[in-house]
């Protein structure tokens, strides 16, 4: 079942809550499931931050979908082998991020880290299709060791110091949305200094 994070740190705690109930692919029967999006878009002035980025005059850029009233019907199919988290954002939108329901790493969706629905063409639904990334090697290599060792042993490990760092930062919803956010924030920069040289 997905989980709503209407800011970050309700999307860290339903991060760390979830885990409890994980429904495979298997009994879903690697069935496709239907679900639709809409609703209009509102700003939530009691964002924390929000007041300060005011009075200094310059709104902060969010991650979020177009404003719209149209409904979208999207179909989520997993095609990893993991167990999937559906993770909705409602950052003034309905945008989805994906992750393994047991260990929070990243996935894809259409080849992208965050879903943003479209309008359907011709009553057509829109396919999201949550795949595996391809991960470094490093980064795969943490995964396994992160399976195999409980973390409190992971400095028992006769491994160069700088991993133990890399083992004990876990994947984290939060983190992934602030970089998302200042990707994003960078983006838009790129895009205003592009239309003042133009």
């Amino acid at each position: 079942m997905p989980w709503k994070a209407g800011n970050v740190e309700e999307a860290e705690a339903g991060a760390e809550e979830v885990g409890a109930e994980e429904v495979g692919p298997e009994e879903y029967g690697g069935e496709e499931s239907g679900t639709e999006e809409s609703g209009p878009e509102e700003s939530d002035p009691e964002e924390p931050g929000a007041e300060e980025e005011m009075e200094a005059g310059q709104p902060r850029p969010v991650l979020r979908s177009v404003n719209s009233c149209e409904p979208s019907q999207v179909i989520f199919c997993n095609r990893s082998p993991r167990v999937v988290l559906p993770v909705w954002l409602n950052f003034d939108g309905h945008l989805w991020l994906f992750r393994d329901a047991g260990t929070y790493d990243g996935l894809l969706v259409n080849q992208t880290e965050l879903f943003v629905p479209s309008l359907n063409v011709d009553g057509q639904p829109i396919f999201a299709n949550i795949t595996l990334p391809v991960y470094t090697l490093k980064e795969r290599c943490l995964q396994v060791v992160r399976s195999l060792v409980k973390p409190e042993n992971y400095r028992r490990l006769d491994i160069v110091r700088s991993l133990y760092e890399d083992l004990e930062d876990h994947p984290n919803v939060r983190k992934d949305l602030e970089r998302l956010t200042q990707e994003h924030i960078e983006n838009q920069r790129l895009e205003g200094e592009t239309e003042d040289f133009n």
